[in-house]
């Protein structure tokens, strides 16, 4: 009778660690089901809530539906905006349009402050919105920023030929960036021998420094944390004489 009261406490004990086991199992589960999700639709919503709000701003109440609707028709600034873009890019592509927009570039172009800002942003979105842009064409890894460290950066289309000023020839243009901002980095030339390509998307290179190293691309081996680390052998003792 004493032993199987003792057996009793024992299976209650492991009955009661394996449902917390399975309890936080399944929060840990639905954590990274609905986190996810619920990012994506709390972000969408900020983008959306905020330009509406920008176009209310500026737009007439007599036509704003909201003036004569009893509820707020979320995603209307959007379309607005959307709708705005889209023809002021087809009355650009007009002969009018080109014109006027030759003659507000020359104006931007001639004042000393503004210049430098619209030619950088207007670069910029050409590199990014072209669809035979060479910007970011590869995940590489360099030493940076000193020798024996490694981070991840991306090949652009940028190459120097600085064979007059320095030894080491054509220099090849690596975007660092910073995490978890990866809109921000650094902008280095390298030699091309002192660049490593990587097996990866530039879409796998962006979530692997968005994550912080947690989200690691399938074409990158997984290393085995179920296999145990080796084990050094003892280095051999010299003999006493």
């Amino acid at each position: 009778m004493e032993r199987e009261t003792g057996k009793a406490p024992a299976t209650l004990r492991r009955w009661r660690i394996g449902l917390a086991a399975r309890i936080r199992a399944y929060f840990l589960a639905g954590v990274l089901v609905t986190a996810p999700i619920g990012i994506t639709i709390y972000l969408a919503w900020l983008v959306v809530a905020y330009v509406d709000d920008v176009v209310a701003r500026f737009l007439p109440e007599r036509y704003n539906p909201e003036t004569y609707l009893p509820f707020s028709v979320p995603g209307l600034g959007l379309l607005i905006a959307f709708a705005l873009v889209t023809l002021i890019g087809a009355f650009a592509a007009g002969y009018v349009g080109r014109l006027v927009l030759r003659v507000s570039e020359a104006v931007f172009v001639r004042t000393p402050f503004l210049r430098g800002i619209y030619g950088a942003i207007k670069q910029m979105l050409e590199t990014v919105l072209s669809q035979k842009s060479t910007a970011f064409r590869e995940v590489v890894l360099v030493e940076f920023p000193r020798t024996d460290m490694w981070s991840i950066a991306f090949l652009t289309g940028a190459r120097l030929d600085a064979a007059q000023s320095t030894r080491s020839g054509e220099l090849v243009g690596v975007f660092v960036p910073t995490t978890p901002m990866p809109t921000s980095g650094y902008l280095v030339y390298l030699p091309e021998s002192q660049i490593v390509r990587m097996p990866m998307s530039i879409e796998e290179g962006l979530k692997l420094v968005l994550s912080g190293g947690l989200v690691v691309p399938p074409t990158l081996p997984q290393p085995d944390r179920h296999q145990p680390a080796p084990v050094q052998p003892a280095a051999p003792q010299p003999e006493r004489t």
